[in-house]
């Protein structure tokens, strides 16, 4: 058939995603098949670069602030605008670090998210259906204690995007912890 096989990678922040990504195209390149890597927010984008700003709130409004289904239009804008240059069958995969399964978790677990109707088939209308994004074959979900998680995020150093600090999402334990049980739970959902 030819159609490229796309393996998201998804978790909270500081869960080793990008680690593992690089290991897994590294991987797959070394066995012989061709690997196209793909990672979001695409920051140096037009929507991405607006994404930056407000997880950063350098603009004075925070991600946490917006309601959960204007913050996913402009994360799933980002991947819309970039996976115009993907052509299916072009290559034997895609990894995707951070992917559509992220927006769905971190725009229902926010403070101001809390005890409004789960939006994760809302995203995924959007993302796959009218933006037409590729549907991944497989979604791996990194399980990590919060704790651990926030001390890796720690060690990540200066980031265009923020500077050397934490985004709005990284700073909340809270946040992170939420995040974590969501990704666990859409694991056992979907």
């Amino acid at each position: 058939m030819g159609k490229t096989k796309v393996i998201a990678i998804e978790g909270i922040d500081g869960s080793g995603k990008s680690v593992q990504y690089n290991k897994l195209a590294e991987a797959l390149t070394d066995m012989g098949y061709s690997v196209e890597k793909r990672e979001y927010p695409k920051y140096e984008s037009y929507f991405g670069s607006h994404v930056g700003s407000y997880l950063s709130g350098a603009e004075g409004v925070k991600a946490d602030t917006v309601d959960g289904k204007s913050m996913a239009l402009w994360f799933a804008l980002d991947r819309w605008e970039d996976m115009k240059s993907h052509i299916d069958g072009e290559y034997d995969y895609m990894i995707i670090n951070r992917y559509v399964l992220s927006n769905a978790v971190y725009q229902s677990i926010r403070d101001i998210d809390l005890g409004k109707p789960d939006i994760a088939e809302w995203v995924f209308a959007l993302e796959y259906n009218h933006l037409g994004l590729p549907r991944p074959d497989v979604n791996l979900v990194f399980s990590i204690a919060p704790a651990e998680a926030e001390a890796n995020v720690g060690k990540k150093g200066f980031r265009e995007y923020v500077g050397a600090g934490r985004d709005v999402y990284e700073a909340s334990h809270d946040i992170q912890a939420r995040a974590m049980e969501q990704y666990l739970a859409y694991a056992a959902r979907y």
